[in-house]
């Protein structure tokens, strides 16, 4: 949510810093070799070969859906580096799943992709592709963030990776470049049909207004999209990706048309999806995040209730579209986190359930693809929220309980299911059903018993349990 995995720094930084080479020196030896007489920014490790296919594609099986399903988005750390047989033992039981997996180009577990303009350096990104094909994955790639050179930084120096730099927008004199390289990057990787423009409005603000700079995100997303179906008219592309933040309905920004027990939604944001919606070139999904607590971290009226957000926000968002654009969660949150970003304070059994109502109510509101932001740790053993323990040691990538939530919901719950009605006794338990399936989940922190779909159901405090119709 605007604070996530700014700090992904590059696996060759990482490896300097084993050696024991300081990142000051690795900074001074890059701009002593920039700046040679005739040596001009310095493109050792790069490419000028970035549109050649990498590896060995995986064959799609016939022509694409714009929606993917129920999946996750990599970070920093993921299971494409650690124990060979831990990293095994990820790719297995995710090939059985066959869960969708997103990857952003740049930050997030990926190295700066053209840190020189028309000289490419795609290994980490190649390595996250590499684990998505070899774990069965229906892969999708954000195209955020963009290099320094776009955003006013020198070509060729070290990559800035603070937050700020990682937020900053491409200038608007580089918004082809942006979309050359993201044709770039889908011909590289002819196996990935479906494509994030950019994420969160990171860097679009308009300061003088005090909104989100709709119109440059706009006209950078139109580009976009139509440099990827010059590459291949059958790629899926959306937007706009953007963040839905909800506020205490007593506020100066708060929507007075979109609004619940919940919260309001900040109007400036439904300004922003309203222009992108009327302007864009085209699109073959429609994409939004959020979390269901309001920007000031509070869950209105309780961390259960709060997730009906999602449900009243899907709504509207089809509404705008007419139905017509399959729609995705690209990230969506139940927990508030910590001034570091992290979200430690709830046991694994209430986050989880939490996080299934949230799903349900997504489902609800009509999405039909959602990505759960995992925040995999590099080293064990304690990985709150984590799809699996980490991959640093041999007996790591073990599946955890979210992991089992996330995997059932995509097999149960596909795009193009239809939903069922099944009476549940109290406003205590949440369910979602189909013909077969019904996910039924204690929202209380006590034992009790409840009658779903006429049948007594037992459930120990925030179960979340499954039954067969």
């Amino acid at each position: 949510m605007g604070r996530h995995g700014w700090d992904a720094g590059a696996r060759r930084w990482r490896l300097a810093a084993l050696l024991g080479v300081s990142a000051a020196v690795v900074a001074l030896l890059v701009t002593l070799v920039g700046t040679l007489p005739g040596g001009g920014p310095a493109t050792e490790g790069t490419s000028p070969d970035g549109d050649q296919v990498h590896g060995t594609p995986a064959t799609p099986p016939g022509r694409s859906r714009p929606d993917v399903g129920w999946g996750f988005t990599h970070t920093r750390f993921s299971a494409d580096e650690g124990s060979p047989r831990a990293v095994a033992r990820v790719e297995d039981r995710l090939k059985g799943a066959g869960l969708p997996q997103n990857q952003h180009i740049m930050g997030w577990g990926a190295d700066n992709p053209e840190p020189v303009q028309g000289r490419y350096d795609f290994e980490a990104l190649d390595l996250r592709v590499d684990f998505m094909r070899a774990s069965g994955a229906t892969p999708v790639i954000t195209l955020c963030c963009a290099p320094d050179w776009m955003k006013g930084g020198e070509a060729g120096a070290e990559t800035d990776w603070s937050q700020a730099a990682l937020e900053t927008a491409p200038e608007p004199e580089h918004y082809d470049d942006f979309a050359a390289l993201a044709a770039t990057v889908a011909k590289r990787y002819p196996d990935v049909r479906h494509f994030i423009v950019w994420n969160e409005f990171k860097g679009f603000w308009n300061d003088a207004e005090h909104r989100w700079d709709h119109e440059g995100y706009t006209r950078m997303y139109n580009l976009v999209y139509r440099a990827l179906k010059d590459v291949d008219e059958d790629i899926m592309v959306g937007g706009p990706y953007l963040v839905m933040d909800s506020l205490d309905p007593r506020q100066e920004h708060a929507s007075p048309a979109l609004k619940g027990p919940w919260g309001a939604l900040d109007r400036r944001v439904l300004d922003a999806f309203a222009y992108w919606n009327r302007h864009k070139a085209g699109a073959d999904f429609v994409v939004v995040d959020g979390s269901s607590y309001t920007r000031d971290d509070e869950l209105l009226p309780d961390e259960f209730a709060a997730t009906d957000k999602f449900t009243a926000v899907g709504e509207w968002v089809r509404r705008q579209t007419g139905g017509a654009l399959p729609l995705w969660w690209a990230e969506y949150y139940v927990e508030p986190a910590d001034g570091d970003d992290h979200r430690h304070g709830w046991s694994e059994t209430r986050r989880v359930a939490v996080q299934a109502a949230g799903m349900i109510a997504m489902a609800k509101g009509g999405a039909t693809s959602g990505f759960y932001w995992n925040p995999q740790a590099e080293q064990g053993p304690e990985c709150p929220g984590c799809l699996w323990t980490p991959t640093d040691g041999a007996d790591g990538g073990g599946e955890l309980p979210m992991y089992g939530l996330v995997s059932r919901f995509a097999a149960a719950f596909p795009p193009g299911t239809r939903y069922e009605h099944v009476p549940v006794s109290g406003d205590d338990v949440r369910v979602l059903a189909t013909d077969r399936t019904v996910l039924v989940v204690n929202t209380r922190d006590r034992a009790l018993t409840a009658k779903v779909d006429g049948r007594t159901v037992d459930l120990q405090a925030y179960e979340v349990t499954w039954l067969t119709r």
